[in-house]
């Protein structure tokens, strides 16, 4: 299904929202030429109202929104533009133009993530990823034995220390994460596992 680019005047409001963080980043108009580059390019272009020209967001300060997904509401005459975006999204240099932070708490396991997926990549020296994935999976498996193990440890101790369990939680999430990379899988494929597991019980009940 395409735009119905007939109704708003040939104009349609696109939602943009940070595909990572699910912020909503800012709200712009698209026509049919704005909605065909935006695919053609994978940058989002929006239509100028004042301008009454197209724009691709970023083009004068290099803070693109890089295209990831671009949806249709039920009437088709609406769009949701999930994206990556490259800087602050305002003009006034805030995250969004709502003037939210862009973050929800979580995404810096994404960049986390990402991060250790370009350690792989370049294999930088003097890096204690790069050592990780030097070693192989069968060291990196170990390594999350070992970080479980210290955290049930230290979560049996009569008297817990949550400086050190919360240590202890991170160096386990880490190594998950260095060898979710080193295993091909990611983090948001174990994400949709846990989502099909919960609609499986929902289902059940």
């Amino acid at each position: 299904m395409e735009p119905n680019f007939d109704k708003g005047n040939g104009l349609l409001p696109a939602i943009v929202q940070d595909a990572a963080t699910r912020k909503v980043l800012m709200l712009g108009y698209m026509n049919r030429e704005a909605w065909e580059k935006t695919l053609e390019e994978g940058k989002v272009c929006f239509y100028s109202r004042s301008r009454q020209s197209l724009w691709t967001k970023g083009e004068t300060s290099g803070n693109f929104l890089f295209l990831k997904e671009m949806l249709l509401d039920c009437d088709a005459d609406a769009l949701l533009v999930l994206a990556e975006p490259a800087g602050p999204v305002c003009h006034t240099g805030a995250d969004t133009c709502f003037f939210e932070k862009n973050s929800n708490g979580l995404d810096f396991l994404i960049r986390l993530e990402k991060l250790i997926r370009e350690r792989r990549e370049k294999m930088p020296e003097n890096s204690y990823t790069t050592r990780l994935f030097s070693e192989g999976t069968p060291k990196i498996a170990k390594k999350v034995g070992e970080e479980a193990v210290e955290l049930v440890i230290e979560a049996m101790r009569a008297e817990k220390s949550e400086d050190l369990f919360r240590g202890e939680a991170a160096d386990l999430l880490y190594h998950l994460l260095v060898l979710l990379v080193d295993t091909g899988e990611s983090l948001a494929g174990v994400i949709a596992e846990l989502e099909r597991r919960h609609g499986e019980k929902t289902e059940r009940k």
